[in-house]
């Protein structure tokens, strides 16, 4: 009996160990701490209460497609998904995300660069446009560039939820490091 007792304790701290394991390629559902803040890593899915989005993978580069940053300027280009979980319809914007480089600067941070370019810019058919509908439960795979400062490695690319009273919620933050491509 005490040999029972002992296989099913081990046996059950050892699923307990790894409850926050993901095998086999998944990712960890991230959701907000009591005080409103989610951080996570590529591959991570990141929870709100309108939609779910993961940063799948993110690298630096000089230029993409036709498009050349300005002087001391390199791309971040984040390849990103995101689905709505919301009960209905969802518009998504651009400047719904936002990048952070590791910077003392207050001003270390950018929308994606479909923020600023006139409509019907082409960068291709990969790239997120500046607006587009998610209906319930679609999804949507494509990329967010940045003009980054050269030489910036460690980024974060966040969201903060907004409602239609104007007031603020949780915010959530990916952390990564983009090697140069």
């Amino acid at each position: 009996m005490k040999k029972k007792i002992a296989s099913l304790l081990c046996a059950a701290l050892l699923a307990v160990s790894f409850a926050g394991c993901s095998f086999g390629g998944g990712s960890n559902v991230v959701t907000p701490d009591q005080d409103g803040y989610a951080e996570g890593k590529l591959g991570d899915t990141m929870r709100n209460t309108f939609f779910d989005y993961s940063v799948n993978n993110a690298y630096v580069c000089d230029f993409y497609e036709d498009y050349i940053p300005q002087a001391g300027y390199e791309l971040l280009v984040a390849d990103v998904t995101v689905k709505n979980t919301f009960d209905e319809t969802i518009s998504m914007f651009d400047s719904d995300f936002q990048v952070q480089w590791d910077s003392d600067s207050k001003d270390a941070f950018d929308y994606p660069v479909t923020f600023y370019l006139d409509e019907g810019t082409g960068l291709g058919d990969k790239v997120l446009p500046a607006q587009y509908d998610l209906a319930k439960e679609e999804s949507r795979t494509g990329l967010l560039i940045f003009e980054v400062p050269t030489g910036e490695t460690e980024f974060s690319i966040s969201y903060m939820e907004y409602f239609d009273d104007d007031t603020t919620g949780d915010t959530f933050f990916v952390l990564f490091t983009a090697e140069k491509k």
